[in-house]
């Protein structure tokens, strides 16, 4: 009768009838008392999101896998005390994690809530050398910043770990009518004594150039492969910002996907669902959601500039882009030819539409016929064991373990480069991965976080508009991309994401941030700020949402909750450099400098490259009067993105106040043909010409400033200049 219960409450677990689980599993345990029966009932119960009764149901329990759920249990209820000692236990230092890889996952994850970054860089690390193939705990490491390179994770050393998995210590297939006798007959044919680790070793480096450099079927030298794994060109500038018109006019192709080495082979993702040996992540096991770049929520500064929404919201200059078209820099492959991108057409993003729907005619059965013979040729090869119907050999074992590992190799440095915030070089690399990996939902929504990082909002938006037509029920990173149909002021379209990520989910986070920005970009601040107060409701962990509430409140202008909002974020991920660019949009507003100053400069360590952050670090070093330091983050500034111009009216504003009246007008001059119609511009103008003594081109670059419509703030600074433009400078400061 157990058994009978047990495979009932297992078979409606696999068919996800998780009351029918829990009614039956409650038979289960009445009849049958045991620790173990009591794990299976709070795995029906974590399933079913009741964490709750899973947590009461295993408080006491000693078994190792009885603590691990229970800790997962603890997780979800934000008890992260009770969790950390149900996996550590305080009686046994030197015990052993439960489930492996999972419980140092699980710990990491405690850890890092708890602000204790060594621990938790330790733990995913721990992680990651029992299972290679833990993505999670990789990715955690990403986000803390203290990830290594993906070739000295994804190398060799794990290739062996994964071969060891897979075939020395045996994978129960997935085939309930096969009897124990013949698994153990089959796992004692799979022995690893024939495969040498010279072979392995090589079998990895062969399939990550293949991957790395294979765009045509045909494999690239290991020096370009190496270059695309170490940070992509060593052209590119830390501070370049490469122009979207630039890049539009390559006439590269885009990369046709690498040539699959085992197209009809096992999927082994598969094996080892069963398996003691090889722990893997319980799904009940949230992973932080990730804070990404809000530049846009720029706030205008006393009104001084750009005075509608902030320096960085749709306008792109795009009219003045071609003439800047031969500044941007390329990225130049190992053998010398250029490879500036990967696109093709009037937008990068619109051949990567057409590669998700082109047919490669001729290649592909070229392949497929030759791996046809490799197929053949490998089933003579070494021991075998019959696997969900396919022969799994230790060649195959071996083939598998290099083609995952190299697709792992170019995913890993891709997220790593992201994380920080190398984003032109990110889109390098998964510019090179395989061609159906590329043009999946994931993939393309990465990219659209790296062009919404490049303040690239044109092109973020087609891919995250590609990555909605690939996976319409994915919510992986429409919260940025709500960001960036606000930035683009696309009310229309931003009202209908946020209706359809409504209607798909509810109790999404990412659902009330896009309702939320909807409202924002109407100036209905109120309302926008309770739809993101309901996405930190419905997850406290989510930085993201928190930093949003940060900002409605300082439009508000509350900004003592605002900073509580910013320090929230900041306590959840203390790498979110948009709630410490927020502090010291706070503190530059109240004047308070020093912090002001401090908090920019946090955000600048964590991002090196934003040419926004650097913009008003050196508005903060001015107002502490280090004018010469704030010349320097502005050229700087400049630098990494010429197509933004605060960082250049700052800089006018700087050499104004140093009486460097000449060089002032001529970068003002400079400005005009990029911003011509930012009043502030024309008004810095007048003030300097009034300096001068040029009264009537005063008057005139006063009149202009007023006819370009500036706020009513603005309007009112310009009138009193020109009514004041017959005082001598010296007398109007007196007065």
């Amino acid at each position: 009768m157990e058994a009978i219960l047990v495979e009932c409450v297992q078979n409606s677990l696999r068919h996800f009838m998780y009351r029918n689980a829990i009614f039956m599993c409650e038979r289960l345990c009445a009849g049958f008392p045991s620790e173990v029966n009591l794990q299976l009932l709070a795995g029906c119960y974590l399933h079913n999101n009741q964490a709750y009764c899973a947590y009461h149901i295993l408080k006491g329990t000693q078994m190792p896998q009885s603590r691990y759920l229970f800790a997962i249990s603890c997780f979800r209820m934000d008890l992260l005390k009770e969790a950390e000692a149900a996996l550590c236990n305080a009686n046994e230092p030197g015990a052993e994690v439960p489930n492996g890889a999972a419980g140092h996952y699980l710990l990491g994850l405690i850890y890092r809530y708890t602000d204790r970054k060594r621990g938790s860089i330790h733990h995913f690390k721990q992680a990651l050398s029992i299972d290679p193939l833990l993505w999670s705990a990789y990715e955690e490491l990403c986000a803390l910043g203290s990830a290594e390179e993906a070739a000295a994770v994804f190398d060799e050393a794990a290739a062996i770990c994964i071969h060891k998995q897979y075939l020395h210590n045996g994978v129960a297939p997935p085939n309930a009518l096969m009897s124990c006798e013949d698994q153990s007959l089959n796992f004692a044919r799979c022995s690893t004594d024939d495969v040498s680790t010279k072979q392995l070793k090589q079998m990895v480096g062969n399939n990550t150039r293949d991957l790395a450099g294979s765009y045509h079927g045909s494999t690239a030298s290991s020096q370009v492969a190496s270059q695309a794994l170490n940070g992509g060109s060593a052209h590119l500038s830390l501070y370049n910002t490469p122009s979207p018109i630039a890049t539009q006019l390559s006439g590269a192709a885009p990369p046709l996907p690498c040539r699959n080495l085992l197209p009809n082979g096992p999927n082994l993702s598969a094996f080892g669902a069963d398996s003691a040996q090889r722990s893997t992540v319980n799904p009940t096991i949230q992973a932080p959601r990730r804070k990404f770049v809000d530049e846009g929520k720029l706030r205008k500064i006393s009104g001084r500039l750009f005075s509608d929404s902030g320096p960085r919201r749709s306008t792109r200059l795009a009219g003045d882009a071609g003439a800047n078209a031969s500044t941007n820099a390329t990225s130049v492959s190992g053998n010398g030819t250029s490879n500036s991108s990967k696109y093709l057409g009037s937008s990068k993003l619109s051949a990567v539409a057409l590669r998700a729907v082109t047919v490669r005619k001729g290649q592909s059965w070229a392949n497929e016929n030759s791996d046809e013979g490799d197929k053949r040729s490998l089933d003579q090869e070494g021991a075998s064991m019959p696997v969900a119907g396919s022969v799994l050999t230790n060649t195959r074992v071996l083939m598998g373990t290099a083609e995952v590992l190299g697709l792992l190799r170019l995913f890993g440095e891709a997220y790593r480069l992201s994380c920080l915030y190398r984003c032109q070089d990110a889109l390098d690399v998964y510019s090179r991965l395989p061609h159906k990996h590329y043009n999946t939902g994931w993939v393309l929504s990465q990219v659209g976080k790296a062009y919404f990082e490049l303040v690239d909002y044109m092109e973020a938006d087609q891919a995250f508009n590609l990555a909605r037509r690939t996976t319409p029920y994915s919510l992986e990173g429409m919260d940025i991309y709500s960001t960036v149909l606000y930035h683009l002021k696309e009310d229309m379209k931003l009202s209908y994401l946020a209706q359809e990520l409504i209607a798909t989910d509810r109790l999404a986070p990412q659902s009330w941030c896009a309702l939320g920005n909807c409202y924002s970009l109407q100036k209905d601040h109120e309302t926008a700020l309770k739809n993101f107060q309901r996405a930190v409701q419905l997850d406290s962990k989510f930085s993201y949402a928190h930093t949003l509430c940060g900002h409605e409140y300082v439009s508000l202008e509350d900004f003592e909750h605002g900073i509580k909002s910013y320090q929230t974020a900041l306590r959840i991920d203390a790498r979110h450099y948009n709630a410490w660019y927020g502090l010291g949009m706070v503190y530059l507003r109240q004047e308070k400098f020093e912090f002001s100053e401090h908090h920019f400069r946090m955000a600048f360590k964590i991002n090196p490259c934003s040419s926004v952050i650097m913009s008003y670090l050196g508005t903060a070093l001015h107002a502490l009067k280090r004018s010469e330091e704030a010349l320097m983050i502005m050229e700087k500034a400049i630098l990494a993105d010429r197509k933004n111009p605060v960082p250049v009216y700052q800089k006018a504003n700087i050499l104004m106040s140093l009486e460097k009246l000449d060089k002032a007008l001529e970068v003002l001059e400079e400005l005009k043909e990029y911003a011509p119609q930012e009043s502030s511009v024309y008004a810095l103008m007048g003030k300097i010409y009034k300096s001068q003594n040029m009264h009537s081109q005063a008057m005139l670059h006063f009149g202009l400033a007023l006819d370009l419509k500036p706020s009513a703030t603005d309007v009112a600074t310009i009138k009193a200049a020109i009514e004041k433009l017959h005082v001598p400078d010296e007398i109007e400061e007196s007065l």
